[in-house]
């Protein structure tokens, strides 16, 4: 929806209010006009309804709306005697319209001093619980957000099965495009398998300000630019076209960031003609064949010892194994090993890489050189560049683009060159044989991007047995930062038994 389309629609749910509200309003004391003013109208209510005036700013963020909505429905027809269970359910079930009933039909005269606490055990658990999800759902939304690794992409960073806090404010917490969606989950709703989410109405798209902007080789969650899948990481044929904020979320590393000219030489980044220096905890990984001169290897004894988490014999004998450079070396060591070969693609040999033009013949390890995209900068627009852009031009940036004969139209007019409208960015996997990323669908809105990893507060190994399961090391470390990760656990768990401590301390003295 356009901003004019919203304000249309904001307007019509004031009419809508005054309509079923303004008898109300006089009978609690309040002129009938009080109804229809925007804002002033839901802080008159909150008065009425004996609730705070900072919850008219909960009416205006999005998802967080939804929840609010039944409550005031709730609180309204109660601040008028209606009480009961039954009041309760059909004032929910029908969206609020049964207020229209209590207005004009019922004969209700207004509570001026009802109590607030609910009259059940079962009502003050739902106050509770309803409470409880908004703050949540609060936190999840704007300022973070849990995540968990689901593949091998950034393995040595960040392994699979560890569970991360997300910052949704490094970067400016993106408000929810959908407006209409079940709080604290993503596009699929838990047990029922179905849609989360209603695709319209949609909001247009915003972000608050930021503290930092995204730096080369930051971790970085967004959302999936291509996604189409009906669910992540199950086999179906069926695609949807889904909204930015319910495409599934990636976790990658930007190694190229708006302005920068990318390229990638036998599986080394190099930005702007230098070779990328990766931090010190990230490590880089690539297939390796190994040449055992036909003795037999036993992939999984070697899986603790050099970290090799990935492999397999070919019909030639030789193994092919997914190895980190350090792991490597030390593997040529192996009185087992003859040979030790990194596989990479040589230049000149095509793959089906981004943008899918075979005369360019690039594949995974040789690619380049691209141009990263900056907000405000202007390229020339021709047959062989658009290939590169055309992706931006009508997906990213909503433009109607036509190729007639050797004209290139944008929104019906001819064009030379074209001016980006927002950041892109270049994200990758550090474990470069075994990651799909931006080489193969290329760039990443910043209106995608989700947040910062900062935090690993709990990390599960599904290789290993009983308590070992646990990567005890790795509870409580930072995503980021030199040297070897420190575990802030036991620290923690300090705190928890001192506050714990304090507050029975608190209560025997009272007692």
């Amino acid at each position: 929806m356009t901003l004019n389309q919203w304000f249309l629609f904001f307007l019509v749910l004031q009419v809508i209010h005054f309509l079923g509200t303004w008898k109300l309003y006089v009978k609690a004391g309040r002129k009938a006009w009080e109804a229809i003013i925007p804002i002033y109208n839901a802080i008159v209510l909150m008065q009425i309804i004996n609730r705070p005036k900072w919850w008219v700013i909960l009416l205006f963020i999005p998802i967080i709306n939804l929840l609010m909505f039944p409550i005031l429905w709730i609180e309204t027809i109660r601040s008028f005697g209606k009480n009961s269970n039954i009041d309760s359910f059909l004032v929910v079930a029908t969206l609020g319209i049964y207020i229209y009933y209590v207005n004009y039909i019922d004969d209700v005269k207004y509570i001026e001093e009802r109590s607030l606490k609910p009259r059940t055990v079962a009502g003050e658990w739902v106050s509770s619980i309803a409470f409880a999800v908004i703050a949540a759902t609060v936190v999840h939304t704007y300022f973070m957000q849990p995540y968990t690794i689901p593949t091998s992409s950034l393995e040595k960073s960040l392994l699979i099965g560890d569970f991360l806090f997300v910052s949704k404010f490094h970067y400016g917490a993106r408000v929810p495009m959908t407006t209409v969606a079940a709080p604290m989950v993503h596009d699929t709703l838990p047990l029922l398998k179905v849609k989360s989410y209603l695709k319209n109405p949609q909001l247009p798209y915003f972000r608050l300000p930021a503290l930092q902007k995204i730096k080369q080789n930051d971790i970085v969650v967004f959302s999936w630019p291509v996604d189409t899948v009906e669910q992540f990481f199950k086999k179906t044929d069926r695609r949807i076209r889904k909204p930015i904020d319910k495409k599934s979320n990636y976790v990658k590393r930007c190694v190229g960031i708006a302005g920068d000219s990318l390229q990638i030489i036998d599986g080394y980044v190099y930005i702007n003609g230098k070779k990328n220096a990766l931090p010190e905890r990230a490590k880089l990984q690539f297939k390796y064949v190994a040449n055992t001169g036909g003795n037999q290897l036993s992939v999984n004894s070697l899986r603790n010892r050099y970290h090799v988490r990935e492999g397999g014999r070919t019909q030639d004998g030789n193994y092919i194994l997914n190895l980190a450079s350090d792991d490597a070396n030390r593997l040529k060591n192996n009185p087992t090993i003859v040979s030790l070969t990194r596989e990479i693609t040589p230049k000149g040999q095509g793959e089906n890489v981004f943008p899918n033009v075979r005369s360019l013949n690039w594949n995974k390890d040789n690619f380049g050189p691209i141009y990263i995209p900056e907000q405000g900068k202007t390229i020339a627009l021709n047959k062989e560049t658009l290939p590169f852009y055309k992706q931006i031009i009508v997906e990213y940036e909503k433009n109607r683009l036509e190729v007639n004969g050797n004209d290139i139209l944008i929104n019906g007019k001819v064009a030379s060159d074209y001016t980006f409208q927002q950041n892109y960015y270049w994200m990758m996997g550090d474990n470069r044989h075994n990651s799909e990323d931006s080489r193969y669908w290329g760039f990443v809105p910043f209106d995608h991007v989700v947040g910062k990893p900062v935090f690993i507060w709990f990390s599960w190994n599904t290789d290993g047995k009983g308590l070992t399961k646990v990567r005890w090391e790795r509870l409580f470390t930072t995503v980021g930062g030199s040297g070897k990760p420190v575990s802030y656990f036991y620290p923690f768990l300090g705190v928890v038994a001192l506050l714990w401590g304090f507050s029975v301390y608190r209560k025997r003295k009272k007692a």
